[in-house]
Order: C-alpha cells, then structure tokens, then sequence
C-alpha cells in the first residue's frame, strides 16, 4: 500500500510539475511581450513629445532649427533622456530636408550599432512616417535586431516632419530578470500548495484502499468478517466499497455452508459407521448371543443400506453441479412416468396404507425434458411425501397445462413445514422436523431436486397451502407421443383440483 502511494503521488507530482513549468513558461514571455509592448508604448510617447517639440521651433520657420530656443533646449534634454535610457539613434527631419539627430553622441557610446544602420531602411521608414503614418518595425539586418518607432508631427493639419527612434532589441527586452524570478517564485508556491492539495486527496483515497486490501487479505486468509465503509471516497470507490462487503457476505454464506455440509456429512457418516461397527464388533467378541446374529445382521444391512444411499444421493449432486453435466431432452408422457413412480413404490405406500390420487388435466400429457433427471426429482418428492405422511394418510399427483408449459404437483397431508424453515428447505442436510428427520432421510433429496430444476431453467416451489404440503414444478411442453403398448393399467384416480398457490 505504501509503495502504491508513492506511486500515485510521484505520479500526480510530475503532471504538477509539467503542468506548472508550461503554465510558468507561458506566463512568461506573455508576460514579458507586454513589457515589451509597454517600453514600445513608452518609446513611442517620447517620440510624439519630441514631435511635438519639433513642431513648436518650426513654427517659426528654417532659423528655429539653429538656434538655442527654449524647445530646442527641451527637445535636446528629451532626446538625451530617451538615448539615456535606450542607447537610441534619434532623428528629427522636415519635409524640406532638414534633419537633426544624436548621430555624434550615439556612436560614442555604441559605434557598432551606429555603423549596423542601414541607410535604406531608415530612408524607407521616414518615407512612410512623412506620408503621415505612425511605425513601430522590428529588424534583423544588421548584426543586432532593432527596433524603430517613427512620429510624424504636423502644422495646420499638414504633416511637415517625422521623428525616428530607433534602439537595440535587447535594450528594449533587458532587465527581464525581475520579471523570470516572480514567475519562478509563483510557480515554486503553486507546486508547494498543490503537492500539499494532492498529498491530502490522495491520501484521504488511499484510506478506503487500505481498509480494502485490509480486508481482501483477511479473506484470503479464511476470515469473511471484515467489512469496508462504503460512505467513503467518491462514486466509484463507494460503489467498489459496496460490491467488495456484497463478494464478502456470499463467500461468509458459502463458507458457512461449506461447513456446515462437512459438519453434516460426517455426521451423517458417522452414524451408520459407529453402528455397523458396534454390530459387527458385539458379534465377533460374542457380547451378542449367536440366536440374535441374524436380528443384528438386518440392522447392519439397513446401515449399510443408509450409508449406500447417502454416498449415492453425493455423489449424484456432486455430478449434477459439474460444469460439464448435460441434459438429454426428449418427448415424454408425464402421466405415465407418475403412474411408474407409484408402482415402484407402492410397498412403501401400502405398508403405511397411503391412499394415492392422481389428477390429470390432459392424458397423455407431454412434456420435453431429461426424462431421467426428471424421473428422479419425481421419486424424491414422492419420497419425502411417504415418509412425512402419517399412516392412512393422503398423496395426490397432479398434472396440469399451463401458458408457460405443464405443471405438477405432489402434495401430503403429513404436518406441514414450519414457516421459519420453508426458506431453508432445499438446503442440502438441512435439519428440520418437517424436511429432515435424523433416521428418515439424508436431506440431500430436495438439493438434488432443484438442482436438476435449474439444469432445465426451472425452480422447485413450495407452495402456500391451507394444509399439508406441496411441491410444484412446470417444464417445457413437448410433442404429442403415442402411449406405449401395456402402459396405462395404473388407474387415473380421482380427478380433485389441487390447493391453489396463494
């Protein structure tokens, strides 16, 4: 868990990072174009205040450029100040010609950049200012980038001169430094802020994530019990917080089950084992007189009998829960295969003098199913209701179409399933007075039945009755088969409707 954290935030720490340093550089030269553009703005204010100057001594005609007038002391100040602080070539020329510039001063301090003019483009720029336009062009001819900024300036509405500027690139984009170091500074606290923002999120995700991978490894060590707190984190957390407790509670269910059908086998086991073996012992170490062997010998025969049915009643369920367990459906009379089931256990009926009824809506009355997986769920609920009917009691079969395909039914009028346990009834050696009696059965008969229910995409129900018992089972329609010879002498009975489902 610690090293995905690490993960996670050095993961979100680099996107932090690489979206601060883009953010920072473009904030940047954004930034820094607007100082550039403010310096050219400023550049160009000195170049009108000059103009304007400019314009003021030719108003008084040729002699004003010659002489030390009051303007001209302040134009030359200005003039200064701008060369002062840019390092400028300035120009100040008229329509007839006349020019005057810091040619002198300028190649004092910077000779190479006086030399790197160039004629042309200072006769091409002056041309557009004299036509009345304003400029401001960026060059590469010469061995520095420049900038010129040209004014015209104007008497009675007619443009009689022009004011040319012109600097070094780098004078207008020096002392950027200040500017680098504020935008590094902001960026540092941005990131500081942010790794503290992302350290607390993640940190606050990861708490749900530990509790979960508390938990996962508990169950993987056999423990169920755990549960995460599904109120925490976002949607989707929350919704894997959810199913996460959901997997737990049906791995503790199966668990306990698994625990219980072990509990249960061994028991079951056990049982007819300790008494073939207290027989078989009390025989051979003579505590069991020779006269009694054979009362004693039927005793180990029905043990053995009880245990064979069990390791049978396994092993079936065990093959029908196999991923690779098939049906085999055909066309079959439902009728018949009832009137068979009677038959094979008409001793058992007869011993407890069981009336049997039989109520056909249609006969034959076909289906389409596994014909021996259903032979079987037939004679396990005949079962169960024999051995829950008391003697003189009553069993009525009952076949009926209905829109989804045929239903039948087998009901008792033993005592019926307590309510508490009708839920639990086809649970596999479920214990219950009603559904299984230690001595009278496995419990696994109602399993099967519903297991081989579900194999056809069916269920087993209880169903809801004013009394006795009952349990209902609808399978697929099948195609009209004729009645095999010497089958149908089992009377068809009564023909009572059964108890409604409520």
């Amino acid at each position: 868990m610690n090293s995905l954290f690490a993960r996670i935030m050095a993961v979100m720490l680099s996107v932090i990072l690489i979206l601060t340093a883009a953010l920072s550089l473009l904030s940047y030269y954004s930034m820094r174009e607007q100082r550039i553009s403010a310096r050219l703005d400023y550049l160009a204010s000195e170049a009108a205040d000059i103009a304007d100057l400019a314009a003021d001594m030719n108003s008084g005609g040729y002699p004003a450029l010659l002489f030390q007038s009051s303007p001209q002391r302040y134009l030359n100040w200005k003039a200064q100040k701008v060369n002062d602080e840019f390092g400028a070539y300035i120009a100040v020329v008229d329509r007839w010609g006349r020019v005057m510039d810091n040619l002198q001063t300028a190649y004092s301090e910077d000779p190479d950049f006086v030399a790197s003019l160039s004629g042309e483009e200072i006769t091409a720029a002056l041309t557009r200012v004299l036509a009345g336009e304003q400029i401001r062009i960026r060059s590469q001819s010469g061995q520095d980038p420049t900038f010129t900024v040209g004014v015209p300036f104007q008497q009675y509405e007619t443009v009689t001169g022009a004011v040319l500027i012109q600097t070094k690139v780098q004078r207008i984009q020096s002392g950027m430094e200040d500017l680098l170091f504020q935008v590094i500074g902001v960026a540092l606290l941005a990131m500081a802020v942010s790794a503290v923002a992302v350290w607390l999120v993640v940190r606050g995700m990861m708490k749900p994530l530990g509790s979960l991978t508390e938990a996962a490894r508990a169950m993987g060590e056999g423990d169920f019990s755990l549960r995460v707190d599904e109120s925490r984190g976002d949607a989707q957390l929350r919704q894997l917080s959810s199913t996460f407790n959901g997997m737990s509670e049906r791995l503790q269910k199966m668990e306990n089950s698994r625990r219980e059908f072990v509990a249960n086998v061994s028991h079951e086991l056990r049982s007819p084992i300790t008494s073939i073996r207290g027989f078989a012992e009390g025989m051979a170490e003579g505590i069991i007189p020779p006269e009694d062997h054979p009362r004693y010998l039927r005793l180990v025969a029905e043990e053995s009998n009880r245990l064979s049915r069990l390791v049978e009643e396994l092993l079936a369920l065990s093959r029908l829960e196999r991923d690779d367990a098939t049906l085999e459906k055909t066309d079959f009379d439902m009728n018949e295969m009832l009137r068979r089931a009677i038959i094979r256990r008409i001793e058992d009926l007869d011993r407890k003098n069981i009336e049997v009824t039989c109520s056909f809506g249609t006969d034959p009355c076909c289906v389409r199913a596994d014909e021996g997986r259903i032979e079987q769920v037939v004679i396990n609920l005949l079962d169960n209701a024999i051995r829950f009917t008391e003697e003189g009691g009553n069993i009525r079969l009952t076949t009926e179409e209905t829109a989804d395909g045929v239903a039948v039914t087998v009901w008792d009028d033993g005592p019926p399933i307590p309510e508490e346990d009708r839920a639990r009834v086809f649970e596999r050696f479920f214990t219950s007075d009603r559904a299984h009696t230690s001595g009278k059965g496995t419990g696994l008969g109602l399993s099967i039945c519903q297991q081989i229910m579900k194999m056809h995409g069916r269920t087993v129900a209880l169903l809801d009755t004013e009394e006795g018992t009952a349990f209902r089972f609808e399978l697929d329609r099948g195609e009209k088969t004729e009645k095999p010879a010497g089958k149908g002498a089992f009377p068809a009975g009564k023909t009572e409707e059964m108890p409604k489902e409520e």
